[in-house]
């Protein structure tokens, strides 16, 4: 059992995957605008580019940037968050694994980790999560191409993350991206790309070296 899916189930139940799909539902049927991690990575990276959804969860982000002319391929370790996915969206390519021993044959212009997946990580899989996916970026550019981005977003408090999850540094994750041979490009406080500030949440994204 992963961390996230021990915390989700104390939370929620068995049906987590459903009740947690049915909330951001609900919050779109109110007009909040939940989305912000997509709109992101529209400004950093035109469709049709391809993107890994890294812990894609129940699909929502993917789904979205599926409609917006993306190419997605989802991940998740979570087969009751893969179920769901697949269940609300079952034209698009979703993937069962580990982001820490994932090996897929695509390449990727973006791979997004969102959703507080960083923190909710199993303990000692940061470094190799980071440089697993750093291996589905692409690394062959020609003079006109951007270079391939590492986008995530997480929470650094207790006050923005899963209750009973563990907070990870940003300075562990800063050093893991080196270890994968990745610099820091840009660092917000929110997905909005609100200026950093140091507080309690942090969108950073990182390229290739």
């Amino acid at each position: 059992m992963t961390r996230w899916t021990e915390l989700a189930r104390s939370a929620e139940g068995e049906e987590y995957g459903r009740k947690y799909a049915d909330r951001f539902a609900a919050l779109a049927a109110q007009g909040e605008d939940i989305h912000g991690e997509g709109r992101l990575v529209e400004r950093l990276r035109a469709a049709p580019a391809r993107v890994l959804d890294a812990g894609s969860g129940t699909g929502r982000v993917a789904a979205w940037l599926v409609q917006q002319g993306y190419e997605v391929v989802g991940v998740d370790v979570d087969p009751e968050m893969v179920r769901v996915a697949r269940e609300d969206h079952p034209d698009l390519d979703w993937r069962e694994a580990d982001l820490a021993t994932l090996h897929l044959e695509e390449r990727f212009d973006v791979v997004l980790m969102a959703g507080n997946t960083v923190p909710l990580l199993d303990p000692g899989t940061l470094e190799a999560t980071v440089g697993s996916l750093a291996k589905h970026l692409r690394t062959s550019l020609g003079a006109a191409m951007q270079p391939p981005l590492l986008v995530t977003g997480f929470g650094l408090d207790a006050a923005r993350l899963p209750a009973g999850c563990p907070v990870t540094p940003l300075q562990a994750y800063d050093d893991a991206c080196a270890a994968a041979g990745l610099h820091l490009v840009q660092r917000w406080s929110g997905w909005e790309q609100e200026p950093w500030d140091e507080g309690g949440y942090a969108v950073s994204v990182h390229a290739l070296d």
